[in-house]
């Protein structure tokens, strides 16, 4: 079994749906922890850690590993796992190391808190290699994101995306933006973590079992 840990409960059909198309019998646990998110903003990630490493210990309960859904608190939880015994996985790693791949990189979020470890996640992945690594803050989207409006949310992604300055690849920093992805008009790759980071984390299970 799988559990995965978020900071909003919106990702919970989307990772159900994934698991559906491209992982069928993949038992998936979900626990929902909005408060990391909102006191990462607050407070910063690196100060939370004690509250992730609790999350974690509690969403690692009978699961053969742990998918963390949550760019911002990715990187803290990562370094909260030394002892829980079984794998914790940064949802966003196999995204960050595709895009590593590239010379030019723009990383798409909407919440500032965001940016800092994506940034930081890809440089870790292209291990050295220069890359031209660029942010682009969607001012009025993480608004519409807790208003509910999700149209309105993955549009203002996508218009955003469109907008984007010349570059190989573009990310989208946060785990909601991915179906921003199929409104856009870009011919750039537009890069999201779902569907990588739940293949990442089955691939996890299978190998370990």
């Amino acid at each position: 079994m799988l559990a995965l840990l978020h900071t909003s409960p919106v990702h919970v059909p989307v990772f159900d749906a994934l698991r559906d198309e491209d992982h069928p019998g993949l038992a998936l646990r979900h626990l929902v922890e909005e408060d990391l998110l909102a006191r990462a903003r607050e407070e910063g990630p690196e100060s939370i850690a004690p509250a992730v490493a609790t999350a974690l210990a509690g969403a690692a309960e009978g699961a053969a590993a742990v998918l963390v859904t949550c760019s911002t608190i990715g990187g803290v939880a990562e370094t909260c796992a030394a002892d829980l015994g079984v794998p914790v996985l940064r949802g966003d790693r196999p995204m960050a190391a595709a895009a590593a791949a590239a010379n030019r990189i723009v990383v798409v979020a909407a919440l500032r808190s965001t940016l800092e470890p994506t940034l930081a996640l890809i440089r870790e992945e292209a291990a050295g290699r220069a890359i031209d690594l660029r942010t682009l803050l969607v001012d009025g989207a993480w608004e519409l994101f807790e208003a509910g409006d999700r149209d309105g949310y993955l549009d203002a992604v996508a218009a955003a995306v469109d907008g984007a300055p010349a570059t190989d690849v573009i990310v989208l920093a946060q785990a909601s933006m991915a179906d921003a992805a199929d409104r856009t008009t870009t011919a750039v790759p537009v890069l999201s973590s779902p569907r990588p980071g739940l293949r990442a984390a089955a691939l996890a299970i299978t190998h370990g079992s």
